[in-house]
């Protein structure tokens, strides 16, 4: 059965948003036994990215990125929220893909699956509407996960409402072709390394290679290129973890070959003692295996230089475009002087934050901040409590950087005075200290070491999870 919409109106904690954050956090506060209202703008109000009004849609990326959670951050959060019940990494397991040592889904089964989910909860209320400006104030439980696109009337009102300045960066889209378009006598699959994933794919990615001639001719066609303009935008600093392909070219000729288009642990079959000068790999998008978006090339190329440009591409030279890629505004706040440590705005302790919108970068780690949005709220509203998990986890890391708790950085009387989107890395998690020799005396090599100390703190961030959620 459904909510009463009046009842809930009352009773129930709202969350605005349904994204990745704003789906987690609905499905954490309905499984603590809370009843949930979902309020979700679309389809009464689109958007510049979204394509469906399902519910967690992918906008950009289908990648959830690396699953190993011994050696990688990302890795660990997965396990982490597995571990916490997870609605999304639930429904991200059940639609994955092939992707190396990613974890990827196909992007429309995945809606869909956390769409019936959350439609299925008898104590959850989805509200087709836009809430424009700050909620009801007979609203006392309110969480908002509205994320990158934030509807402008809401972004006003938080503005006035925090006195801050600006909440805004560019953020682009990758395109995605045709599997049938692409030349496969020229590109060949292989993950990086042969490393296998999830799926137990370890040539879950195609390559198309480029000589030295070719890369230098495209890195130039990307340089000249139209752009797209939005004057409207202006001044609005790009997220580094997301930067449109021609930006990282403009910045050095060889950027992009130490980046989406390293040639490192790939080897072309048909001339295995040639190695390409780069190489641009396409990801699986789909179940069906039909769509392949390209790595790491988000853009903001018009969409006539994009086909011409991108069809330069060794194997990519019939490539039909299924979608081709885009520019967006993204929003998020200054949280560290803004949010308390369960993520309550300062000044007004009824309204949460939650995903993206926060500060932090990335779909794992939007739906994470969501889940412990989620629960802070459902234990908020039962008379409960419940404390940030420990720094030394992943996700209590997450709630460290975005509220401050352990940021060594100059401040200023207002606060912290730089504070940009992050992805979870090792780098937010206390430290542990490794052996510099062997058993036998000897140097233990600094990368050896390094490993080592990922394992060592992934392990000790589980065990103490355990605790938390034990506590």
């Amino acid at each position: 059965m459904k909510t009463n919409p009046d009842k809930a109106s009352s009773e129930a904690v709202h969350v605005v948003g349904g994204g990745l954050a704003g789906s987690e956090a609905t499905w954490q506060i309905a499984e603590s036994g809370v009843p949930v209202v979902l309020h979700e703008m679309r389809p009464v109000r689109g958007t510049d990215a979204h394509q469906t009004d399902g519910l967690a849609e992918l906008v950009c990326s289908n990648s959830f990125r690396s699953d190993d959670w011994a050696y990688n951050a990302v890795g660990l959060l997965h396990a982490e929220m597995r571990r916490c019940g997870s609605l999304i990494m639930a429904c991200a397991d059940v639609n994955q893909v092939p992707a190396g040592g990613a974890l990827a889904v196909d992007r429309e089964g995945f809606s869909q699956a956390v769409t019936a989910k959350l439609e299925q909860h008898p104590l959850i209320e989805i509200a087709r509407e836009e809430v424009a400006g700050l909620p009801p104030e007979d609203w006392s439980s309110v969480i908002l996960a509205t994320g990158p696109l934030t509807s402008p009337a809401l972004s006003q009102a938080i503005l006035e409402l925090t006195g801050e300045g600006a909440l805004s960066f560019f953020d682009a889209i990758a395109p995605i072709v045709h599997f049938d378009s692409i030349d496969m006598d020229i590109a060949w699959r292989q993950s990086r390394y042969d490393k296998e994933g999830p799926g137990g794919d370890a040539a879950a990615y195609i390559n198309c290679p480029m000589d030295k001639a070719q890369y230098e001719a495209f890195i130039q066609a990307l340089i000249d290129g139209p752009k797209a303009e939005f004057k409207e935008w202006e001044n609005v600093p790009y997220f580094d973890g997301c930067l449109p392909i021609e930006v990282m070219a403009e910045r050095g000729r060889e950027t992009l070959r130490h980046g989406p288009m390293k040639p490192m642990g790939l080897t072309n079959p048909r001339d295995p003692l040639v190695k390409a000068y780069g190489v641009v790999q396409l990801r699986q998008d789909n179940a069906l295996g039909t769509l392949f978006n390209m790595v790491g090339f988000q853009t903001k190329l018009k969409h006539g230089a994009q086909a011409e440009v991108f069809r330069t591409i060794p194997g990519l030279q019939n490539a039909e475009f299924a979608r081709l890629g885009g520019l967006h505004r993204n929003t998020f706040i200054n949280s560290p002087r803004l949010l308390d440590g369960t993520l309550r705005l300062k000044a007004d302790p009824r309204l949460r934050f939650a995903g993206q919108v926060t500060g932090v970068e990335g779909y794992v780690e939007s739906a994470a901040v969501g889940l412990l949005a989620g629960r802070f709220a459902a234990a908020e509203r039962t008379g409960g409590s419940l404390t940030p998990p420990p720094l030394s986890t992943a996700l209590g890391a997450l709630i460290g950087h975005i509220t401050g708790g352990h940021l060594e950085i100059e401040r200023t009387e207002k606060g912290p005075s730089s504070f940009q989107p992050m992805n979870i890395n090792y780098g937010l998690l206390p430290p542990i200290e490794t052996p510099k020799r062997g058993p036998d005396g000897k140097p233990i090599p600094l990368k050896q070491r390094g490993r080592e100390k990922k394992k060592l703190m992934s392990e000790r961030a589980l065990r103490d999870l355990e605790g938390w959620l034990a506590g």
